[in-house]
């Protein structure tokens, strides 16, 4: 029995950079390695990409690296929205908060893209390279350690367990990282005071570029996607059930009034299998690494919906990784300082952005979910954005190119 065990036994794959899940950090991380001739495999434990309500706001700092790419006229033949300022309701008050069209950026747009085609085409375009791998339906459950380094990972494919060795693992697997949960990485947690609902109805009728409306004890985001409109409906933190024990007509009447423009499609919510829940959270690790592991995107820190900035740092993480580390993976095993030189690039626009996601949620969005409040008006820095246009320019900067945006230096 031994003997026939030990002839079907797998041996195990070898590469030179295992990056786990096919994210936006870990599918940007595996094609510009691949890019600069460096082997990397790249493990999504699902069978395709497709995961509706997933983060797909592309802002200019994304279309920046894929236009030094080269890859932004197939990229723009996409389908995708554009959006180039964003207004929002408080109240009966209609406010511009940032206009990108005053931003320095070559493309002055948010794009509305879905992230499985987003997925989908790196991973198309990543063919050119023999050095990138992806291996679907493949899920990475341990790590692999000797000498208290991480010398590999323990996966579960479709034939079975199967261990992978590799020089560096980057564990891209988003905010319950197991990777990280595996190397007993402290989890440095913020808080938010909110969660999510989102659905999507269909599209008839009037239509406008407004991105937020926000009432007393409601909020709501809708997303112009082409034939209908995605929405995520803001309640404060826990109160999910409670949402439900209110009944989907009372939550569709909700809707309705904070959004009239949905009243005649807001129906498709048919059930509250249509509804699907995000749990809110902003954390980060004060550690990213151990010796041969990296952590970047989500499973790193974290963000909020606010702004929809998560899949933008996410890929800007993926940049500076390969900037700082590929040249090292080229001639040898990165030590813990080399990947730890990934934090200190990063965490500074990790934190800053996140003190303004908490900043919006203390002043905005808990104001906005506070029961029984009187009629919502604009804060005084809101009146003075929108009263301001050169001050749009900034907070759409900030936005939309973030801090310290990431340009593509790793070689080619």
């Amino acid at each position: 029995m031994a003997d026939s065990e030990h002839l079907t036994a797998r041996a195990p794959m070898v590469t030179r950079c295992c990056i786990v899940g096919g994210g936006p950090a870990g599918m940007m991380l595996g094609y510009l390695l691949a890019r600069a001739g460096i082997e990397a495999l790249v493990l999504e434990k699902h069978a395709d990409f497709f995961r509706d309500f997933r983060g797909d706001t592309v802002h200019p700092s994304t279309l920046q690296v894929m236009d030094e790419l080269g890859l932004i006229d197939d990229f723009l033949k996409l389908p995708h929205e554009e959006l180039q300022t964003l207004e929002g309701y408080f109240g009966q008050t209609k406010v511009r908060l940032a206009d990108i069209g005053r931003t320095n950026a070559k493309h002055p747009f948010i794009a509305f893209m879905p992230q499985w085609d987003f997925l989908n085409f790196l991973r198309e375009q990543g063919r050119r390279y023999p050095q990138l791998k992806v291996l679907m339906s493949t899920e990475a459950t341990d790590l692999i350690w000797e000498n208290g380094t991480v010398v590999g990972i323990k996966a579960q494919d479709g034939d079975g367990p199967l261990d992978i060795r590799a020089d560096l693992v980057v564990a891209c697997d988003g905010r319950h990282s197991v990777m990280r949960r595996r190397a007993e990485l402290e989890v440095e947690d913020i808080g938010a005071p909110m969660d999510v609902l989102w659905f999507r109805v269909g599209k008839q009728g009037e239509t406008e570029s407004v991105l937020a409306r926000i009432e007393a004890g409601q909020m709501m985001v809708t997303l112009d996607r082409g034939d209908y409109w995605q929405c995520a409906y803001v309640i404060a933190k826990g109160q999910y059930e409670a949402v439900r024990a209110r009944g989907l007509q009372a939550f569709r009447a909700d809707i309705r009034r904070l959004v009239p423009i949905l009243g005649a499609t807001v129906d498709d919510v048919k059930s509250w299998d249509d509804v699907k829940l995000l749990t809110v959270a902003i954390n980060r690790l004060p550690r990213w690494t151990r010796p041969g592991l990296l952590c970047i995107g989500d499973a790193a820190h974290a963000m909020s919906p606010v702004g929809g900035v998560g899949v933008n740092l996410a890929v800007q993480d993926a940049v500076a990784t390969a900037n700082l580390l590929a040249e090292t993976l080229r001639e040898r095993t990165p030590r813990e300082a080399d990947l730890d030189a990934v934090r200190q690039r990063r965490e500074f626009p990790v934190r800053v952005t996140q003190a303004m996601q908490v900043i919006v949620q203390n002043n905005v969005v808990a104001m906005a979910l506070k029961p029984g409040g009187a009629p919502i008006e604009p804060p005084l820095l809101v009146r003075i954005i929108n009263a301001v246009p050169w001050l749009q320019g900034w907070t759409a900067r900030f936005l939309a190119i973030g801090v310290r945006p990431e340009h593509v230096r790793s070689p080619e």
